[in-house]
C-alpha cells in the first residue's frame, strides 16, 4: 500500500511540474510575441518558443497518462491535457497562417486555462 502511495505522489509532482513548464513557456510566448513586434530576432525566439511549448504540451499529456494509469489517479487530468494539446495544435496551425485575430486570443485563453490547471494542482 505504500508504495501505491509512493508512485501516486511522484506521479503528482511530475504532474505538477508539466503543467508548470506549460504555463512558463506560455507565458514566454506572450514575451516572445512582443519582441516579434519591436526587434528583428523576436520571430526567432517565438518560432524556437512555439515548438517548446508545444512540447511541454505533449510532456503534459504524458505526466497525465503516467499520473493516471500506474499511480491509479483519476482520468481526468489526462482528458484535460489531451484538450490543450488539440488547443496547441491549433495554436500553431493559426500561427503559421498568419491569423492573429485568433492566434492571440486562443494564446491569452491557453495561458489562462494552464494557470487554472496549475492552481489545481
Amino acid at each position: 500500500m505504500t508504495t501505491h502511495v509512493t508512485t501516486e505522489r511522484s506521479g503528482f509532482s511530475f504532474l505538477r511540474i508539466a503543467i508548470a513548464l506549460q504555463t512558463l513557456t506560455i507565458f514566454l510566448q506572450a514575451v516572445s510575441s512582443g519582441l516579434l513586434m519591436t526587434s528583428a530576432y523576436g520571430e526567432v525566439l517565438h518560432s524556437v518558443g512555439a515548438r517548446v511549448m508545444y512540447g511541454a504540451s505533449m510532456l503534459y499529456v504524458l505526466a497525465a497518462v503516467l499520473a493516471w494509469k500506474p499511480g491509479g489517479g483519476s482520468p481526468r487530468p489526462v482528458g484535460h491535457a489531451v484538450g490543450f494539446l488539440v488547443l496547441a495544435s491549433v495554436q500553431v496551425v493559426v500561427g503559421i497562417a498568419h491569423v492573429p485575430s485568433v492566434h492571440l486570443p486562443l494564446g491569452v485563453l491557453m495561458f489562462g486555462l494552464s494557470v487554472l490547471g496549475l492552481a489545481r494542482r
